[in-house]
C-alpha cells in the first residue's frame, strides 16, 4: 500500500499490508509539486526516512528513474540502504519523468543499455542482500506494445533485475496477462493495477502475479476527506459538524509513538530530582449546568484557557513534565498535548482512591497528586516540593475569609497556623468530611506531594484494601486518616487563599484572576 510520510506509513502497517510503496506521486503531491523530479531526490530520501523510522516492514520505493545515470543510482542504492529502506524500483522513462498517466500522447523510454547500466550499477552498490531492485518496463505505457515489453523485460532480467514492474493505462488487465503468459514465471513480477481496479484479485494470484501495488490510494482519500473538512469549517466558522467525523487528537499521539516516548521517559528521566503529577479529573461539574454538559469540569474556559490548561503551565513552568490525567466524563474531551491519559470508566460509581490507583503506573517515585478542578498560584507548588516530608498537603488556614461548605476536607492539625512557630513540623491529626461542629485548622485544597517513600506509603495502603469491597468507594482522606491513625506522619503546608476550588458559577469570576 502506498505511503507519502511517516504517520501514513504507520498506518499501512497497522492496517495489516506486508510492504509500504514510497509513491512518486503521492510524495510529490504532499510536498505540492508535480510528479516529474520537481521534488530533488534528497527530499524524497527525507521523507522515506521519517517512514522507515516509523515502521517495522519493509518499503519499496518510487525511485522514479533513479535521478539521474548509473552514478546517480549507486548514490541512491547506498542511502537506502542507510536508512535501511528496503528496496527501490526504477523505471526506463528519460529523466526528468512524467507521470504515466498524465499525458494520452506516448512518452519516450530510455535506451534498453543504458537502462541495464543503472541495474547493474545498483546491484553492484548494493552491501545488504535482501535489499531490492524492481525494474518498471513503460513499453505498454508508451504504446510499443508486448513484444517490446519482452524485449526489455530479458534485458532487465538478465542485467540483475530481482523482480519486473510491468504497467499499463488500460482499463481492462489483457496486456498484463499477456505479458504474463509469455513470460512464464522467469522472475517475480509486480503490478499496479490503478487503471484496472475491477479486475478481481484473485485474477491475479492465477496468473501468478507476486505483488500488487495500490499505489496512490491514501493521498487521494486524504485528499478527498481534507477538502470536505476545509470547505465545511469555512462555511460554517466551526467545529460542531465535523468533529464527529474526524479523529480525535489522542489518536494523532497515539500514531506518533506517545506511549514509547511515555516508557522510555520513565526509564531514563528517573531521579531524585525528577517529580511527575497525576490530576484526578473525572468529574462532570453538574452544578455548572449547560457549561459541563459536553466536557468534563476541568476543560472549563476560563480567560481563554481550560482549567486543565492551567494547571499544566503552573507544573511545567517546574520542569514536571511526566503529566497523568485520570479521565473519567467525556475524557474524549481532554486533547491537550504532551498528557498521559489515563481513564476510570467507573469514576461514576468510585472514590478517588481508585482513579488515583489507575494512574499509579506512569508516575515518577516522586509525585504531586492534584484534583482537577482547582486554581492556584505557583508559589503553593514550591512549597510542597521544598518541604522534606514524605507526605505533604497543602492546607487553606484562613478560614475567616472563606466560610466552610458543607463538604470540604476540613483539617484537624497538631497545632494551628501560628505564624511564631513556622520551623516547627506541622502534623495532621484528622480530615473530616462534614461540616465541623468545632474548631478546625484549615481546608484541604486538593494538591499532595508525595516522595518516593511517601509513594511506597500509598502502594503499600491500595496493595492492603483493593480487594476490600469498601475500596471503591474510599476518597483520599481514608487513605490520610488510616496513615496517621497507624504512626505515619502526613505533614501540613499552611497557605493563605490564593487558590480556588471551581465547583459552581460564582467561583468563576474568582478563577478568573489565576
Amino acid at each position: 500500500m502506498e505511503a507519502h510520510n511517516g504517520i501514513s506509513a504507520k498506518i499501512v502497517e497497522e492496517a495489516g499490508f506486508k510492504g509500504i510503496w514510497g509513491s512518486g506521486l503521492s510524495i510529490s503531491a504532499s510536498l505540492g509539486v508535480r510528479d516529474n523530479n520537481e521534488a530533488s531526490w534528497t527530499q524524497v530520501l527525507e521523507t522515506v526516512e521519517f517512514m522507515s523510522d516509523a515502521t517495522s516492514i519493509p518499503i519499496l520505493l518510487d525511485g522514479d528513474t533513479g535521478y539521474g545515470n548509473f552514478n546517480n543510482m549507486r548514490r541512491l542504492v547506498k542511502k537506502l540502504e542507510q536508512r535501511q529502506i528496503g528496496g527501490v524500483c526504477i523505471e526506463d522513462k528519460i529523466f526528468p519523468k512524467t507521470n504515466s498517466f498524465l499525458r494520452d500522447e506516448a512518452q519516450p523510454l530510455a535506451e534498453i543499455d543504458e537502462f541495464c547500466g543503472k541495474l547493474k550499477a545498483g546491484k553492484d552498490s548494493q552491501s545488504d542482500d535482501d535489499f531490492v531492485i524492481v525494474a518498471r518496463i513503460e513499453a505498454f505505457i508508451a504504446g510499443w506494445g508486448l513484444r517490446e515489453a519482452l524485449k526489455r523485460a530479458e534485458a532487465y532480467h538478465e542485467a540483475g533485475a530481482d523482480a519486473l514492474l510491468i504497467h499499463s493505462k488500460l482499463s481492462h488487465p489483457s496486456e498484463i496477462f499477456a505479458f504474463m503468459k509469455e513470460w512464464d514465471q522467469r522472475c517475480p513480477i509486480v503490478i499496479v493495477p490503478t487503471k484496472y481496479y475491477s479486475t478481481p484479485t484473485d485474477a491475479f494470484r492465477q496468473h501468478n502475479i507476486s505483488i500488487v501495488i495500490w499505489a496512490n490510494h491514501l493521498m487521494r482519500a486524504a485528499i478527498h476527506k481534507i477538502q470536505e473538512v476545509a470547505r465545511q469549517i469555512h462555511k460554517e466558522e466551526n467545529l460542531l459538524s465535523v468533529e464527529d467525523k474526524i479523529v480525535p487528537v489522542s489518536e494523532i499521539f497515539r500514531l506518533q509513538g506517545d506511549e514509547e516516548l511515555k516508557e522510555a521517559e520513565k526509564q531514563y528521566l528517573k531521579s531524585k530530582g525528577k517529580y511527575s503529577a497525576m490530576i484526578l479529573a473525572v468529574w462532570q461539574g453538574r452544578p455548572l449546568g449547560d457549561m459541563t454538559e459536553n466536557i468534563p469540569k476541568t476543560m472549563i474556559n476560563i480567560g481563554g484557557s481550560s482549567i486543565l490548561e492551567k494547571m499544566v503551565s503552573t507544573l511545567r513552568s517546574y520542569a514536571i513534565q511526566n503529566i497523568i490525567v485520570v479521565a473519567g466524563f467525556k475524557k474524549e474531551a481532554i486533547t491537550l498535548p504532551g498528557l498521559s491519559i489515563v481513564e476510570n470508566a467507573e469514576y461514576n460509581m468510585t472514590g478517588q482512591m481508585v482513579s488515583l490507583t489507575k494512574g499509579l503506573e506512569n508516575v515518577y517515585e516522586k509525585t504531586i497528586v492534584l484534583f482537577g478542578d482547582i486554581l492556584f498560584k505557583k508559589y503553593i507548588l514550591q512549597l510542597l516540593i521544598d518541604n522534606p516530608a514524605d507526605i505533604v498537603l497543602a492546607v487553606d488556614s484562613d478560614i475567616a475569609s472563606r466560610p466552610p461548605s458543607e463538604k470540604s476536607d476540613f483539617i484537624y492539625a497538631n497545632r494551628p497556623d501560628v505564624e511564631l512557630s513556622f520551623h516547627e513540623e506541622i502534623l495532621l491529626k484528622e480530615v473530616k468530611y462534614t461540616q465541623p461542629q468545632s474548631e478546625y485548622n484549615g481546608e484541604w485544597i486538593g494538591i499532595m506531594k508525595l516522595s518516593a517513600k511517601g509513594m511506597q506509603h500509598v502502594k503499600d495502603f491500595i496493595t492492603q484494601f483493593e480487594n476490600d469491597p469498601e475500596f471503591k468507594k474510599m476518597e483520599i482522606r481514608d487513605m490520610l486518616n488510616y496513615f496517621v491513625n497507624n504512626g505515619i506522619n502526613v505533614t501540613i503546608e499552611y497557605i493563605s487563599g490564593h487558590w480556588v476550588d471551581v465547583d459552581t458559577i460564582m467561583d468563576l469570576n474568582l478563577a478568573s484572576t489565576f
